[in-house]
């Protein structure tokens, strides 16, 4: 069977007698442009796309337009290094110390929008406390959690802290009150803390 230009149509390819339409399957060729196939970028052309270009991000996002980056293992090591180097905090008749970052659970991530550079993180934390104050004129070592409530990039100045005091007891209700009001003091240093790990977010 010849097409009206007088090329062949094969029996395959025949449509089915009754159809109201015809149709023809261009054959594979020789000189047929081949799908392109996916490259692997070498070192070569990453150098090169980083001198050519001041884009932000990977090198296959060139445009910017999206891609976010997760910076979870970073932000979770430093946020507990910073704040376990805060300290000891003196007080009338005691002193206390972050001895260790119980609870560090949040997420910390990088995300290019449009070749411009974003940073956020969202976290919760519990401080485990080691203290020491003057009770019935006794020195007596002191174990306590201070929890920090959800807290946001850029909301700092909100902060909160929550004091639990372990049970111990040879504290009486105003002990506990008064070593309560103690440790909400370690508010100002965890905030300065807290925020140079915002400011060597940014940079990151």
């Amino acid at each position: 069977m010849e097409d009206d230009n007088g090329r062949g149509i094969s029996e395959e390819k025949r449509p089915p007698q009754g159809a109201s339409y015809t149709y023809w399957v261009r054959e594979a060729t020789a000189d047929a442009a081949p799908l392109p196939l996916p490259k692997k970028l070498s070192q070569n052309d990453i150098v090169s796309s980083q001198s050519q270009s001041p884009t932000l991000g990977s090198v296959w996002n060139r445009a910017g337009t999206w891609e976010e980056k997760s910076l979870n293992k970073w932000a979770t090591d430093r946020i507990k290094e910073l704040l376990v180097s805060a300290g000891t905090l003196e007080f009338s008749s005691g002193k206390a110390e972050i001895a260790e970052v119980s609870k560090c659970f949040g997420d910390a991530f990088l995300v290019t929008v449009r070749n411009k550079k974003r940073v956020g993180y969202n976290y919760e934390l519990t401080l485990k406390i080691k203290g020491e104050w003057t009770v019935k004129e006794e020195k007596k070592m002191v174990k306590a959690h201070i929890d920090v409530p959800e807290f946001s990039f850029g909301e700092l100045e909100d902060l909160q802290l929550e004091v639990r005091i372990s049970d111990e007891k040879d504290l009486s209700q105003q002990d506990r009150l008064r070593i309560s009001e103690d440790l909400k003091l370690f508010l100002q240093p965890v905030r300065e803390k807290l925020l140079q790990f915002e400011g060597e977010l940014k940079d990151r």
